[in-house]
């Protein structure tokens, strides 16, 4: 469950990954609460990172993913709009490969893949899921992962 973009305070947009129910069984019965998975980046920056907050209401578990993803920035490197050569990662069961394509190809990926590219500011790449699962959160740790490997090309 992908929700649309915003702008956050700071030039940071933010981008709504997914957004769970979850229960903790207590002596009185179940005790429900919110978890947000949230995407941020500054486009102008090129910087992306994730968080994940748990909360009460889904407006608090927001807020408390928005700090989490605040400190977990990292910068990528863009080289006319399209990441500099072809990098993969694995996080747990989520593999993911990204590779740089041609000007006016665009992003070809899909779920949380594609919201953590656009808002690292990248317009051409196609990446693919290789992994066995749905997991937004593995699927996007795996992405900043890959990202996290990609270095600046020196001229």
């Amino acid at each position: 469950m992908i929700k649309s973009t915003r702008r956050t305070e700071g030039e940071f947009e933010q981008s709504v990954l997914d957004i769970s129910r979850v229960a903790r069984v207590v002596a009185g019965g179940k005790r429900l609460s919110f978890r947000a998975t949230v995407a941020l980046g500054k486009r102008n920056g090129h910087q992306v990172g994730i968080g994940v907050g748990k909360g009460q209401d889904v407006s608090q578990a927001i807020e408390k993913a928005v700090n989490d993803a605040k400190k977990n920035l990292i910068e990528v490197p863009v080289i006319n709009g399209t990441i500099p050569f072809e990098v993969s990662a694995k996080y747990q069961a989520a593999q993911v490969i990204l590779k740089p394509a041609k000007k006016g190809k665009g992003i070809i990926a899909g779920g949380t893949v594609r919201h953590i590219l656009k808002l690292a500011n990248l317009t051409d790449v196609t990446a693919k899921m290789l992994g066995k699962t749905n997991n937004p959160i593995n699927n996007s740790r795996a992405t900043l992962l890959a990202l996290k490997k990609l270095k600046a090309v020196e001229d």
